[in-house]
């Protein structure tokens, strides 16, 4: 049977990966037994969204639970703070509105990478004489955290000790909350569409490896959002893609302790009218090992990012449902916010080095152009007791989308 050329550019990527060296190889084999236990004491197989939270997260064992590279030239990918500091300083000049606005004093930051973004923010605010008292990090990865540590210690030693590392969500918070590239990271429900029923895509082991299977019984919660959706969209039998439910347990959360605010959410993704359009039918779930991008998550565990766009009609729904209750300030793609929050103004004050020139041309043209992360990543603001979305979206707000 012949292969389509989608099939046949997936196979491709895939002999084009880099090969694991032994300790790799090793620590993934190790994962990979522990999910096979996974998938056995559960009768034989487990949900992809189960599968996806053991290979990310394991204790010391998952993708971002271990201590290997991530981020940046060395990693598996590169996040817009890692690209240029042009993006976090955007974001600083946006925060000190914000919280000019709200008369907040503290920035919270979920999964701070490598704690670039962090620095750059704090140095800018501190341009601005717009300090915060503190920037709590919320980071389960004992690694990042140390990570994070030695960047602040090399970028802003004398800014480091505003900065305070929490184990657990706040009882309470009122300031700025960020969120970059985090949403994309929470593990999703797989799902197919079949005449006149939903089935759930879960993870199995045959022929030694890890292979997709139908799950006997769908998760109810699952089952009720997809036939939403495929009316909605009129999606035909076959259709597969995904639900971050996590996401929107998050985000409920989140709203559970801020008393005062506003939540920045940056990440990749689209309307749900975009997300489960019939044309994309095998849903957004990609792979990062190692600056080559592919679609299977189901090998080498333990070693690649896995991710799935972000639904932001759903994440904007469950911050306005009534157990959230919060207001849904802004939304824009990536282009517009940093064009609404100072980025020309800030690239005017460079050196005029012709070499420092070009370095920026090129920061801007990742940052911006809709070929790259200008268009796919978007900014959705949230709020509680806050009036305006701040200058983020002062250029377009585009909340009609959603």
């Amino acid at each position: 049977m012949s292969q389509s050329p989608e099939l046949r550019e997936v196979a491709a990527s895939l002999r084009e990966l880099p090969v694991p060296s032994p300790d790799e190889a090793a620590h993934s084999a190790v994962l990979a037994q522990l999910i096979r236990a996974a998938i056995d004491a559960a009768g034989g197989a487990i949900g992809f969204d189960r599968f996806m939270e053991l290979a990310l997260y394991a204790p010391g064992l998952g993708y971002y639970s271990a201590g290997a590279r991530k981020f940046g030239a060395a990693g598996d990918f590169v996040t817009a703070p890692e690209l240029s500091p042009l993006f976090s300083r955007c974001v600083a000049r946006h925060c000190a509105g914000l919280l000019t606005q709200m008369e907040g004093d503290a920035l919270l930051e979920f999964g701070a990478g490598s704690g670039t973004m962090a620095a750059e923010i704090l140095l800018e605010l501190e341009r601005l004489q717009a300090l915060p008292a503190r920037y709590d990090i919320l980071e389960l990865s004992a690694d990042l955290r140390a990570r994070q540590r030695e960047t602040l210690q090399a970028r802003a030693p004398h800014l480091a000790p505003r900065v305070h590392w929490l184990d657990a969500l706040p009882e309470e918070f009122s300031g700025v909350v960020l969120g970059n590239e985090v949403l994309d990271a929470m593990p999703v429900h797989r799902f197919r569409l079949t005449d006149g029923a939903v089935q759930e895509l879960g993870v199995t082991w045959r022929d030694e490896a890890f292979a997709w299977t139908a799950l006997d019984a769908c998760t109810p919660r699952l089952a009720t959002r997809v036939q939403e959706i495929a009316a909605a969209a009129e999606l035909p039998p076959g259709y597969e893609s995904e639900v971050n439910l996590a996401a929107e347990d998050w985000l409920r959360s989140v709203a559970g302790f801020l008393r005062r605010g506003v939540v920045l959410l940056f990440d990749y993704g689209f309307p749900r009218h975009e997300y489960y359009h019939p044309q994309r039918d095998g849903g957004t779930v990609m792979c990062h090992y190692r600056h080559r991008a592919h679609a299977d998550p189901l090998i080498l565990p333990g070693l690649q990012d896995i991710t799935a766009h972000v639904d932001f009609s759903a994440m904007a729904a469950a911050a306005a449902a009534a157990e959230a209750g919060l207001d849904v300030l802004g939304f824009a793609n990536q282009a517009n916010y940093l064009l609404g929050a100072g980025l020309l103004e800030l690239t005017q004050q460079g050196s005029g080095d012709v070499r420092e020139q070009l370095a920026v041309a090129a920061q801007l043209k990742r940052l911006m152009m809709p070929g790259e992360m200008g268009e796919v990543f978007k900014v959705l603001a949230l709020g509680r007791e806050v009036a305006d979305a701040g200058a983020g979206f002062a250029l377009r707000d585009e909340r009609y989308r959603l």
